[in-house]
C-alpha cells in the first residue's frame, strides 16, 4: 500500500467529497469527514493499516467545480501540507451546462477545465509525494447520453493529465459499471449524480485499489 506510515491524506472535490464534512477543517472527533466514500477510505485504512497512523482530511466542498478549486486551492491544499492529494472534480462544470443551460456565465467548459486542473496539478504535484487523479462521473448506463458522454470527455482529461503528471488514475464511470447491470441508476443514486452508501463503497473501493490497498 502506497501511503506511508504517518501520512496525511488530503481529499478535495465537490459535495461527492463533502458529502457533510465538518467546517472549519478537522473541526469534530476524527475530523468529521463526512458520510461518504472520503469516510469509508479513512475508516478501511484505520482498519487494515492502523499501526501507519494516517491521516485523512475531507476538503470537499458541495456545488464546486475546477473554478472553485482553484479560488482555494492555496488555503484548502498547500496550507495543508499534504504527503498524498486526491481531486475528484468536473461533475458541476458538466451538469450546469445541463440543468442551468440559461446562465452560461457558471459554466465551466471543458477548455477552461482542462486548463485549471493542469495549473493545480503542475502547482501541487513538487510539493506531495503521491497524487490520486479521479475522475467525474454520470451514473448512467448509456453512452449515449447527453450529459454521460459529456462526463466522459471531461473524464478523458483527467485521464490525459494523469498520464502527464505521472499520478495515480482512477476511473470512476468505469467503476459504476461494473455494478450498473445489476442495479437501476435511482437504486445507487436518485439524481444520477449523488450516490447512495454502496454508490459511495463503489468509489471508496476504487480508490483504494488505486493505491494499492490490500483487502486480505
Amino acid at each position: 500500500m502506497l501511503l506511508e506510515a504517518k501520512s496525511r491524506l488530503v481529499m478535495i472535490g465537490d459535495s461527492i467529497t463533502d458529502c457533510g464534512r465538518a467546517r472549519p477543517i478537522g473541526e469534530g472527533r476524527g475530523e468529521a469527514l463526512g458520510k461518504g466514500y472520503v469516510a469509508l477510505v479513512d475508516a478501511l485504512l484505520g482498519t487494515m493499516y492502523a499501526s501507519r497512523e494516517i491521516r485523512v482530511t475531507n476538503v470537499g466542498s458541495s456545488g464546486n467545480t475546477v473554478r472553485s478549486l482553484q479560488q482555494r486551492w492555496q488555503t484548502d491544499v498547500i496550507d495543508l501540507k499534504p504527503d498524498w492529494l486526491s481531486i475528484m472534480i468536473g461533475i458541476n462544470d458538466v451538469w450546469r451546462q445541463f440543468d442551468m443551460p440559461a446562465q452560461p456565465e457558471i459554466h465551466v467548459r471543458i477548455d477552461e477545465y482542462e486548463a485549471t486542473l493542469r495549473e493545480l496539478v503542475a502547482k501541487s504535484k513538487p510539493l506531495v509525494k503521491g497524487l490520486v487523479l479521479m475522475t467525474p462521473f454520470y451514473i448512467e448506463p448509456n453512452p449515449q447520453d447527453p450529459m454521460r458522454a459529456e462526463m466522459d470527455r471531461y473524464g478523458r482529461v483527467v485521464e490525459k493529465l494523469a498520464v502527464e503528471f505521472g499520478a495515480i488514475f482512477i476511473d470512476t464511470q468505469k467503476a459504476f459499471e461494473e455494478v450498473l447491470p445489476h442495479y437501476y441508476p435511482a437504486t445507487l443514486a436518485w439524481d444520477r449524480v449523488h450516490p447512495n452508501m454502496t454508490g459511495h463503497m463503489v468509489l471508496a473501493r476504487a480508490f483504494l485499489n488505486g493505491i494499492g490497498f490490500s483487502w486480505n
